[in-house]
């Protein structure tokens, strides 16, 4: 009887993932699609207990608890701004989960050499390089790029090793090579995010996230799981498709990008016409005050309000500008935004910002040019005009949220410094912006005390 009811279920949880997957990709169907995804995870793991692939049902529900507990904790008390940070890890995980499985296979007698090969490389690769990315984002290393002579050449020698000794190993099944080959693939993983600059985490957290899928895919046909197979299939093509998407946002090659983006040169000269200049400085009541007297104001969230943790206030100071003062409100998301893909979106929504207010680029720009007011809440680099200007700078080519056409523009910053890309940005210094310096959720704060006044 179970010979059907293997296949047949894990046909049921692998159509839930592309439902899942389906519902992630609208705010207004994400929670539909996680359910989706919980369901079909369920259904995965019950009957993967039930199978005769599980031969010590007591040791697998324990470590599921445990696994069940740390992802109850994380999900519980990490913080939304700290959302990139764990999807990296939770990438390494993935990945070192490919790299165990690997060698417990081989080490078990599995033929499978070329399948557990390249599960063992890739998830190697999503481990170490995520490890990295974490590092990156929690602040324990330094997220400029870090570089070093012939890093790239190394690379390549690296690149090289691990594929002679991937095929020597197929060809010999010497398990000594088996563990230089994973100690190698995890030494490239690390060097290959090295040279990557904080600007390109949210396509290198897409990246990793399409590595830990494929690794899936080779350990589900070493181990012959045809769930594994297609979950991994899913994870890996979606990633893909992802940071297709992020790079074309950026206007910018994947190749590039991985092989050290911005941050790999210093840009920290000023930005051409700005030397000397002076920029204009306001406070929250100037703010509230021409807000408050504008037809159309526009809010451009960056990761300087996931620091601040402004979103709720943010959305306080819209709800305030809509109902006391009929002011029209809308808020533009740059794809590249934030640590990760979707970052200003999750944090909006927990805020619950109406999904109807949020704006993508393309669909926001040409709003711009009529809109009384552009608010700028932690925002650098997607929206320097140099990308369109300067074909010196090294973000040249990234389509930018066009705020500078508005008829004010309000920056909130704690100072004039650079963003990642580590270039200046010339609108501080423009005609029509007014800088608020100051943590952003404590001038948001003022400024809707200041609404409220009236």
């Amino acid at each position: 009887m179970f010979n059907w009811i293997l296949p047949f279920s894990y046909l049921l949880a692998s159509i839930l993932f592309i439902l899942s997957i389906r519902g992630l990709a609208s705010p207004k169907t994400a929670r539909e699609g996680n359910l989706l995804g919980m369901a079909g995870m369920l259904i995965a793991i019950v009957t993967t207990l039930y199978s005769p692939l599980v031969s010590d049902i007591a040791l697998t529900i324990g470590v599921i608890i445990v696994g069940g507990m740390i992802g109850t904790y994380s999900a519980l008390h990490v913080k939304m701004t700290s959302l990139p940070q764990m999807i990296a890890a939770f990438n390494g995980l993935g990945g070192l989960s490919a790299v165990l499985i690997s060698l417990a296979e081989i080490i078990a007698g599995s033929p499978a050499y070329l399948e557990a090969s390249l599960g063992l490389i890739i998830g190697a690769v999503a481990f170490s390089g995520s490890m990295i990315a974490f590092a990156k984002l929690q602040g324990l290393i330094s997220a400029k790029a870090l570089v070093f002579p012939f890093q790239q050449f190394l690379n390549l020698v690296l690149t090289v090793a691990a594929v002679t000794l991937c095929i020597m190993f197929i060809r010999s099944g010497n398990h000594e090579l088996f563990f230089w080959l994973a100690g190698i693939a995890i030494l490239l993983g690390f060097l290959l995010i090295l040279p990557i600059g904080g600007a390109d985490m949210p396509v290198v957290i897409s990246v990793l996230n399409s590595y830990s899928g494929w690794a899936a895919v080779g350990i589900g046909f070493s181990l012959n799981n045809v769930l594994l197979i297609i979950v991994g299939a899913i994870v890996g093509a979606s990633g893909a498709i992802l940071s297709y998407i992020m790079v074309k946002a950026m206007n910018r090659s994947l190749l590039s990008v991985m092989l050290g983006g911005f941050g790999a040169e210093t840009h920290q000269a000023s930005a051409a016409g700005t030397a000397g200049k002076i920029a204009k400085t306001g406070n929250p009541q100037d703010a509230a005050f021409i807000m408050e007297n504008a037809n159309k104001v526009i809010i451009v969230p960056g990761y300087g309000m996931a620091v601040a943790q402004a979103q709720h206030v943010l959305r306080e100071m819209a709800d305030d500008l809509r109902k006391l003062y009929d002011v029209k409100v809308m808020f533009a998301i740059h794809p590249v935004a934030g640590r990760m893909p979707g970052h200003m979106n999750v944090l909006l929504a927990e805020a619950n910002v109406p999904y109807e207010d949020v704006y993508e680029l393309e669909d926001i720009n040409r709003e711009f040019a009529t809109a009384d007011v552009a608010y700028v809440i932690g925002a650098n680099d997607v929206t320097n005009p140099l990308a369109k200007t300067d074909p010196e700078s090294p973000i040249y080519g990234m389509p930018v949220l066009d705020v500078g056409k508005a008829k004010t523009v309000f920056f909130v910053k704690r100072s004039l410094a650079s963003g990642y890309s580590g270039v200046e940005n010339p609108l501080f210094f423009a005609d029509n912006t007014i800088m608020l310096y100051g943590d952003a959720k404590v001038v948001t704060e003022e400024i809707v005390g200041a609404l409220e006044e009236k």
